[in-house]
């Protein structure tokens, strides 16, 4: 089944002219994805847009939706006045699935768990045209990349993962809640106009070395934040050597670099992965317009004139990574891992070793881990750590099983999970003994942070391709190089694992018998969606209220967030997921992960209504319940990680006015604008260390609030001195009007009601 063909037809039928129009506008050649932009702009331009500078209004061909994202974002387009969505737009269960005991254990027990949310969603896809993916169906992702993505398109979806869909061609990207209801509502869709990075691929991966492998490496170059503002893309003889599911995974991890989104041009391989996705309708009409679909020939030949950074990688020479603990971006060619784990003391035994998840469960990835598999149970080697496989699809999952891969798994002791995110959000129960006790695992998952898989900061997790994964578990142990290395088996014998072989695709084609797919009503309108008024998992949403008008003053300092703070420090996941559709009871995980500046502990800060310490939530409370406005200070690259919207939607709700940090990650910053936030900057990094703890704090400029133009804060402290600081902000006249009205959802409204 092809879905939503009439609009790639008609995007196809459009790009030539679109593609000609912007070469002539920018006066030179395109890259991939200065084609793709230009093509989705919402209204016709008669000039270029400046990298890193311009706001610019898209309109994307689609949207999706996780199932812990979906809630608040549904709940909020609930209230915007349409009767169905203006975009084809999807909604996948895969969030909500905790890992336990196996995968139909575990699917049977969320279903029970989840009913209400799960009736919820169902009902309101339903309702408003939108297609749902019921528990069990898969994950997001790649669902995605199954069914939805193609060439030369443009999807948001509301998840940081969304840009695994470029390894199809497609420009796919992470954003909260409030973009999708934009998208869905039929309004523009604004991002700053992103810078490029060029990653020209050369030679073929071979051997050990994977796609994952790729992504690694580039992780180790540009860090967590070195993608920030940019969309990365790549190209070369190696980057059409790769499998598109591949190309997907490197477009994934992508977010890992703090990357827009990642893309692959269009090619023989995605063609193949299109036609044995049951798209052979697509993978022609791509084909017609295939030069559209790649960067012109002069970006090949002369990259450094295109792009704002290119690097290159020889696929020939790449070595097998595993990146970690604590971050993605710390990064370690196998033949240095081993040493790198005896000088920094971390566990060498590995207790856990997982594989799969969106990030890494192609049937290219499970059939070379299973030839791994095999050769442990022909060499008669025992496996050593506990050792799980994670589907990514229904399709995967059924074909897999078909060709007998999962037997294979199940003869070393594998646990097959269910289709879903599982420990790699933190749903995960896992077993241990002391859960204080320092230990080690690897997965094939893409995210790493403390706590991030099992909600233990004593967890050493590292990340590497499913290959090396399933290496390390047979061997249990870290130190472990696969390429060089030889292990004991049962008898004694020294024996050395084969190079990993498999399949790009499967050979017998894909298979399943339920994909989990619902399509929603003809006619939704007497469709009714119930929110029980006494649930405490789902609350109708109350506007919030529009700028008073005035500068803020009298603001207490809430936290000073010291180091990394992500949106899982924000607004963990794991248990917290199923408050995902209630504001009031899910903020009150609100900043608990986060590490106070002024006494290195979390979810313990000073309430200086009282001058006694507590939790982070229930100062806020006791704040917003005395009307006294809060601020939150924080540190680089505030934000980053999951695209939750909660993470920005807590703190409003909870009375917090601003917050103020050294830098914001893309995606929290826009969440923040939404909802009607103040994002702002310390002009002077080093005024960061000015923020005391009993500081008093005014917001100065706020009536004359404009584009480029810094505010002042003024800090008042407790021994009666004072600091005035400058502060910078990215907003733009649109984003000043989602603060004046009290968030974009506010402007939307109005909009709508206007035109009734």
């Amino acid at each position: 089944m092809v879905f939503d063909i009439d609009m790639i037809k008609k995007l196809y039928a459009a790009l030539p002219g679109k593609v000609e129009a912007t070469r002539k506008l920018l006066g030179r050649p395109l890259t991939l994805a200065e084609k793709i932009l230009y093509a989705h702009l919402y209204a016709p331009t008669t000039s270029s847009y400046e990298r890193g500078k311009s706001y610019v209004e898209f309109a994307p061909d689609r949207v999706a939706m996780q199932d812990a994202t979906a809630q608040m974002a549904l709940l909020q387009f609930m209230t915007c006045g349409r009767a169905s969505v203006a975009v084809p737009s999807t909604v996948h269960c895969d969030h909500l699935i905790q890992a336990k005991t196996g995968a139909a254990e575990d699917l049977a027990t969320a279903i029970n768990t989840n009913k209400e949310v799960y009736d919820f969603l169902s009902s309101i896809s339903d309702k408003y045209g939108i297609g749902f993916w019921k528990p069990g169906a898969g994950i997001i992702h790649q669902v995605v990349l199954e069914n939805y993505a193609f060439p030369g398109g443009m999807m948001i979806g509301t998840d940081s993962h969304t840009p695994n869909a470029g390894g199809l061609g497609m420009l796919a990207i992470g954003v909260g809640g409030a973009d999708a209801v934009d998208v869905m509502a039929g309004l523009a869709w604004e991002l700053k106009m992103p810078k490029l990075i060029g990653v020209k691929l050369t030679g073929k991966l071979s051997g050990w070395a994977s796609p994952k492998d790729v992504i690694l490496r580039v992780a180790g170059i540009l860090t967590v934040k070195g993608g920030t503002g940019c969309i990365v893309e790549y190209f070369g003889e190696g980057a059409d050597s790769m499998s598109a599911t591949g190309k997907g995974t490197i477009c994934n991890m992508g977010a890992e670099i703090g990357a827009t989104c990642s893309v692959f041009a269009y090619d023989q391989k995605m063609s193949d992965y299109l036609k044995i996705t049951s798209r052979a309708e697509v993978a022609e009409l791509a084909d017609g317009v295939r030069e559209h679909l790649r960067p012109d020939e002069a970006v090949y030949q002369n990259p450094d004139k295109f792009y704002d950074q290119v690097i290159e990688i020889n696929l020939d020479e790449l070595e097998p990574y595993v990146n970690g603990p604590f971050t993605p971006d710390l990064a370690w060619p196998i033949s240095k891992f081993a040493q790198a784990v005896k000088e920094n003391n971390w566990p060498e035994k590995l207790e856990v070793a997982l594989i799969g998840s969106c990030t890494n469960s192609s049937y290219e990835d499970i059939s070379r881990s299973a030839s791994l598999a095999k050769q442990a149970i022909d060499k008669k080697l025992k496996v050593h750590s506990e050792f799980t496989i994670t589907p990514g699809s229904e399709l995967v999952r059924y074909t897999i099983e078909r060709d007998g891969l999962l037997n294979t798994f199940d003869q070393i002791g594998g646990v097959v999970l269910a289709n879903a995110c599982g420990p790699c959000i933190g749903q995960w129960a896992r077993h241990i003994d002391d859960p204080n006790r320092k230990n080690s695992i690897i997965t094939s998952f893409n995210r790493n942070f403390a706590k991030r898989n099992d909600g233990l900061a004593s967890t050493h997790a590292f990340v590497a391709s499913p290959e090396i994964v399933t290496a390390l578990a047979i061997a249990g142990d870290l130190t472990f190089n696969p390429l060089t290395d030889t292990l004991k088996n049962v008898n004694g014998e020294d024996v050395k694992l084969d190079e990993p072989t498999g399949f790009e695709l499967p050979p017998k084609g894909f298979d399943v018998k339920d994909a989990g797919y619902q399509a929603p009503a003809a006619d939704g309108s007497g469709v009714e969606v119930i929110v029980s008024p006494t649930s405490d998992r789902l609350q109708l949403l109350a506007p919030f209220k529009p700028w008073e008008g005035t500068d803020l003053k009298g603001l207490k300092l809430l936290i000073k967030a010291k180091g990394k703070c992500t949106t899982d420090h924000i607004s963990m996941a794991g248990p917290w997921l199923k408050y995902r559709g209630h504001l009031d009871n899910i903020s009150n995980n609100m900043l608990i992960g986060a590490i106070n500046a002024y006494n290195d502990k979390t979810d313990n800060v000073k309430n200086q209504l009282s001058g006694e310490y507590g939790a982070v939530p229930a100062t806020a409370r006791a704040y917003k319940a005395a009307n006294v406005g809060s601020i939150v200070v924080g540190d680089e690259n505030y934000g980053e990680g999951s695209s939750r919207e909660h993470a920005a939607m807590e703190p409003r709700h909870l009375g917090v006015r601003a917050i103020l940090v050294k830098s914001f990650a893309r995606i929290h910053e826009t969440n923040l604008k939404k909802q009607g936030m103040l994002a702002l900057t310390f002009n002077d990094k080093d005024d960061y260390e000015k923020v005391q703890e009993d500081d008093t704090i005014d917001i100065i400029g706020l009536t004359s609030f404009a584009p480029g133009k810094s505010l002042t804060v003024v800090l008042y402290h407790s021994n009666g001195t004072e600091d005035s600081i400058t502060v910078n902000h990215t907003y733009n006249e649109q984003q000043i009007e989602w603060f004046k009205a009290g968030g974009a959802l506010n402007v939307i409204r109005a909009q709508f009601a206007a035109k009734k």
